[in-house]
C-alpha cells in the first residue's frame, strides 16, 4: 500500500467520523485539504529543497577549503587562503602581494573557490 493511499484512507475515515450527518454540510475531508497540501507540496520543492541543496553545497566547498586556494568573499574581495582555523571559525586572506596585506574573515564570508581552469581565460582553439 503506497503512502497516499494510505493517506487518503486515514483521511477518509476522519471525514466519516467527523461529519455529524449525511446530508449536512457534505464533502470529504481530502477534498477540503487537497490545496493546502498542494500548497505545502509546491512549498518544499521550490523553496525548501533548492535552499538546502545549496546550503549543502556551500558546506562541502568550506570543508574542503585549503591554503592557496583562490577565493571570493560575499563582499566581493579577491585573495588568496593563507591560513585557515577552523576552531575559530577563521579565515585568513592574502588580498596583496607587494604590500602582504592580509585579512581575516569568517568561514561563512567565503563565497566561492575560484578553479585556475575559470580563472584563466579561453585559449582558442588551433
Amino acid at each position: 500500500m503506497s503512502l497516499f493511499s494510505a493517506f487518503s484512507a486515514i483521511l477518509a475515515q476522519v471525514g466519516k467520523e467527523a461529519a455529524p450527518e449525511e446530508g449536512v454540510g457534505g464533502g470529504n475531508a481530502f477534498t477540503s485539504l487537497f490545496p493546502l497540501l498542494l500548497i505545502g507540496l509546491l512549498f518544499y520543492f521550490i523553496l525548501l529543497r533548492p535552499e538546502r541543496r545549496k546550503h549543502k553545497e556551500h558546506a562541502n566547498l568550506l570543508s574542503g577549503l585549503k591554503k592557496n586556494d583562490k577565493v571570493v568573499t560575499i563582499g566581493g574581495i579577491y585573495g588568496k587562503v593563507f591560513d585557515v582555523q577552523r576552531e575559530q571559525d577563521r579565515v585568513t586572506l592574502k588580498i596583496d602581494e607587494a604590500n602582504n596585506t592580509k585579512i581575516d574573515v569568517t568561514f561563512a564570508a567565503i563565497a566561492r573557490v575560484i578553479s585556475e581552469q575559470s580563472a584563466e581565460p579561453d585559449k582558442p582553439a588551433k
